[in-house]
């Protein structure tokens, strides 16, 4: 798998085989929290869509996905994610299947519906908060 970071508000995934490599077209440009969240809703679709194919006999094996995001205020958060897969050798009487099974992906679920996020925090050492035992 290979993730480009096509722009600081944007990324591709492509099913690259080997080890899964994060891209930038220059050596100043960050991996970004924003990067990283594309790339997991990009990459949980991706799967979804992949595992599908498997069933449907269909080749997934040129299905790659552009992901941009833009930002909204008050609080500052990103307002909208546009995802665009290519799939040339899907057939075109599929398409509509596949973009309802690219909502299936768990992050896309969970990006609609906001979870609850709980939020802690102590001071001093984690060593006086959690002893080793032995």
């Amino acid at each position: 798998m290979k993730i480009t970071l096509l722009t600081e508000d944007s990324i591709r995934l492509e099913p690259v085989p080997g080890e899964m490599t994060i891209e930038a077209p220059s050596a100043e440009q960050s991996f970004s929290p924003f990067h990283m969240l594309a790339s997991g809703l990009a990459y949980c679709t991706f799967s979804v869509m992949y595992a599908w194919a498997e069933n449907a006999g269909l080749d997934a094996r040129d299905l790659s996905f552009d992901v941009s995001w833009t930002f909204a205020q008050n609080p500052q958060r990103v307002d909208r994610f546009d995802m665009r897969f290519t799939w040339p050798s899907l057939p075109e009487q599929r398409l509509e299947a596949a973009r309802r099974v690219a909502k299936m992906c768990t992050i896309h679920a969970t990006l609609e519906q906001a979870p609850m996020i709980a939020i802690d925090g102590t001071t001093g050492s984690r060593d006086a908060i959690s002893p080793r035992r032995a």
